[in-house]
């Protein structure tokens, strides 16, 4: 369910906005993302796993706070994003 330290380097390394950065707004998103997406696909398996359910729903909740974050202080920086983690319709 959680993602792999290779994973997770290889995200950093794309979404960084600087080198060395692991803590932009944009990284954390995409993490949170890749976590929620391992998330969705155990629940196909696991209907009925409420504890990890209540993490997930944690997870999307702090993606929406740093997405709201990004938004209010640079729109078009927000929509590269979404677009870059097509996490919108």
């Amino acid at each position: 369910m959680s993602i792999t330290a290779e994973r997770k380097e290889a995200l950093v390394k794309e979404y960084a906005t600087k080198d060395g950065d692991t803590g932009s707004p944009e990284v954390q998103v995409a993490i949170l993302t890749e976590r929620i997406t391992n998330l969705t696909e155990h629940f196909k398996g696991h209907a009925k796993d409420n504890h990890s359910r209540r993490g997930l729903l944690k997870m999307v909740s702090q993606r929406r706070s740093l997405l709201d974050y990004v938004k209010g202080k640079d729109q078009k920086r927000y929509e590269d994003l979404i677009k870059r983690l097509g996490i919108r319709r």
